[in-house]
């Protein structure tokens, strides 16, 4: 398999796929195309991009794009992964919240774009203060009825599509006790940001910067 990524430094939705590619087993390589260049949608293309996004998953003949697309995509070819938990209710929560996020928090990733390297504090607007209590609640509601750690029990597709979440909550000095959480959401995000696929993907966009 190959997948197609933007820079890892700010590819939110790259991450998620290649998150999960990780977690799935399968044997890949991994193509960078330069984001916020005059180039980007041609390169895009030229490497196999139906729509000059990214990412996009090479299979063989088959070519995926659309984070979510992929994430099913490795769940189905490779179901001896657990990319999602056997027990359907937890399975179809884990597909809502999963949902919910590549649909919604528009605010959110709007205000606050991913940047792995930025460390700071920024007066966000009641729209994301809105966003920001809504995945709270989210996180707290499926991590208690599951009891966690990750959001529907053991690591699944539903987080690496969070992870993101996290490390913009960690960027812009967003304190989730300010956000109706009771530690719970908190500590998820902590664990989210100490996986060993995060830190790989996190290490190799630092690097990439000083270059």
């Amino acid at each position: 398999m190959e997948i197609l990524i933007g820079d890892k430094l700010w590819s939110s939705w790259s991450m998620r796929a290649w998150l999960v590619l990780k977690r799935s087993g399968a044997p890949f390589t991994e193509t960078l195309i330069r984001l916020r260049t005059e180039r980007t949608g041609a390169d895009a293309r030229a490497a196999g991009s139906p729509n000059a996004m990214l990412p996009v998953l090479k299979d063989g003949d088959v070519v995926v794009w659309d984070s979510l697309a992929i994430a099913e995509y490795l769940a189905e070819k490779r179901p001896a992964a657990g990319l999602w938990p056997a027990d359907p209710t937890a399975r179809a929560l884990g597909r809502a919240a999963a949902a919910e996020m590549h649909s919604g928090f528009a605010s959110l990733r709007g205000e606050c774009p991913m940047d792995l390297s930025l460390r700071s504090e920024f007066e966000l607007s009641e729209a994301t203060h809105e966003n920001i209590r809504r995945i709270v609640e989210l996180w707290s509601g499926l991590l208690t009825r599951f009891g966690g750690p990750f959001l529907v029990g053991g690591w699944s597709i539903a987080d690496a599509f969070f992870t993101p979440v996290a490390t913009r909550f960690r960027s812009y000095g967003v304190r989730l006790s300010d956000f109706g959480d009771a530690g719970a959401a908190g500590g998820y995000a902590e664990r989210l940001l100490a996986e060993p696929d995060f830190l790989d993907w996190e290490k190799a966009a630092l690097a990439d910067v000083r270059r």
